[in-house]
């Protein structure tokens, strides 16, 4: 078995607590000194820096949301003067005002070695043809895996996203090994390879590191078996780190957190109050060796759930098993909770060919609806009447998955736009009805 840092990465839990109970409390310290907002928040709290003594002190800490940040945009949550920050990155801002990250150079080492090690866990080496396909700019994907990739040593390709036959020649001519990815890229690079002669036999890949959205595990066999690869999770949000906050190592039973780096814990999104190990909630991260964002309790607002126990690797590490959605992404239908992850998984659950999929909510007569518009699979429908069983066929398994009844609309092949970055799975009528309608 190969580590990246064995010492950390197999460490006896209460030498990691350890560890980080040492790297919280200087941090605690480093953000009341320096970040006016976290002052001001543990000052109305009650708590000062000597009160953190220990990860058993955490949840006295208050949390720390997207909304924080965009109240101080740009760089009002730096914790050092902007002649220390060498970097800045972003979210898009397609909910609101952009989240501004900043990182200094000692950051950005931290990051690469993250990501090192996530390369190391799926069976990566310096001998590997790193491919990254994420996107290069403000959004973290592109140059976190490409920094991780020259950390490890490895021959790094930096392809970007986009032009999916230079992609699949890259991929042939380059000798790729490993590519980096979102998931519904994947699927669609797949797609395309088929129908341009391509055959999986042609690449010489062995592993894809995907993330940046929700996928399931439908979706994991349908890419493994697309590429002759095996398919990898790998978690990250631009706030914390971008990709390598977490990944899974060779036997895919959940991500592996750089715990010596990021105290995960996982919370009771209604009550706030930490959940034990096995139950599921929403996640919330506190940075404890960032020194330009290092954000304190962060509510990720995705639902996920940590395990401690050692993994087959050898790894002592807390697991992250894969997100089952987002309190931000969650659907109410009809009063109903809905995760798109819970439609996506029922509909591959009967066609593991359906990964191409949007959801459409809308109101009539003051009652919510949802839509299903699924692409009609090529070779298995033939006539009408396997045109109504398929689409009874849908609505059944995923009526039967959410508890909501919903429409199915079958479209034609390819008529559903592709996305070369984060895919878009939802279009909520009901948010522009009521923006014009107030």
């Amino acid at each position: 078995m190969n580590y990246y840092l064995k010492e950390i990465e197999c460490s006896p839990r209460h030498e990691l607590e350890s560890l980080q109970s040492f790297r919280l409390s200087k941090q605690i310290r480093h953000v009341y000194e320096n970040v006016a907002p976290y002052r001001a928040k543990m000052d109305e709290a009650g708590i000062k820096p000597e009160d953190i003594k220990s990860i058993a002190d955490l949840a006295r800490l208050p949390f720390t949301t997207k909304q924080d940040l965009r109240d101080n945009y740009p760089y009002g949550m730096f914790a050092v003067p902007m002649s220390d920050v060498v970097r800045i990155h972003a979210s898009s801002g397609t909910t609101g005002k952009q989240t501004v990250v900043g990182y200094t150079q000692n950051d950005i080492e931290i990051w690469a070695e993250c990501a090192a090690r996530s390369l190391v866990q799926i069976g990566g080496s310096k001998h590997d043809y790193v491919h990254v396909s994420y996107g290069y700019g403000l959004f973290t994907g592109g140059l976190g895996m490409h920094y991780g990739a020259e950390k490890l040593g490895a021959v790094t390709i930096p392809a970007s996203a986009g032009n999916s036959m230079r992609q699949l020649e890259m991929f042939r001519d380059f000798g790729s090994s490993i590519v980096c990815m979102t998931p519904s890229y994947a699927i669609s690079l797949i797609e395309f390879a088929q129908e341009n002669g391509f055959n999986k036999d042609d690449f010489k890949l062995k592993a894809g590191v995907l993330g940046a959205e929700p996928w399931s595990e439908e979706m994991r066999r349908e890419i493994e078996d697309g590429f002759g690869i095996k398919a990898y999770d790998i978690y990250g949000l631009s706030e914390i780190l971008g990709p390598s906050v977490s990944c899974e190592c060779i036997y895919q039973c959940g991500m592996h957190v750089c715990e010596d780096h990021f105290i995960p814990e996982v919370i009771d999104p209604d009550t706030l109050e930490p959940l034990p190990s096995g139950k599921q909630g929403e996640l919330v991260f506190t940075c404890i060796t960032k020194e330009a964002l290092p954000l304190i309790r962060y509510r990720t607002r995705d639902i996920a759930t940590l395990v401690y126990d050692k993994c087959r690797c050898g790894r002592t590490l807390a697991r992250m098993l894969k997100p089952q959605g987002r309190t931000d992404d969650m659907l109410i239908i009809r009063g109903v909770n809905v995760f798109p992850s819970q439609i996506e998984a029922a509909l591959l659950s009967f066609d593991n060919k359906a990964t191409n999929y949007l959801l459409v909510v809308d109101k009539a007569n003051n009652l919510d609806t949802l839509e299903v518009q699924i692409e009609t699979p090529r070779g298995i429908i033939s006539s009408i009447a396997d045109l109504q069983k398929y689409e009874k066929k849908a609505k059944a398994v995923i009526d039967s998955a959410i508890g909501v009844g919903v429409t199915i609309k079958l479209k034609e092949p390819k008529s559903l736009e592709r996305s070369m970055g984060k895919a878009v799975r939802v279009v909520d009528n009901r948010k522009i009805k009521n923006k014009f309608e107030g």
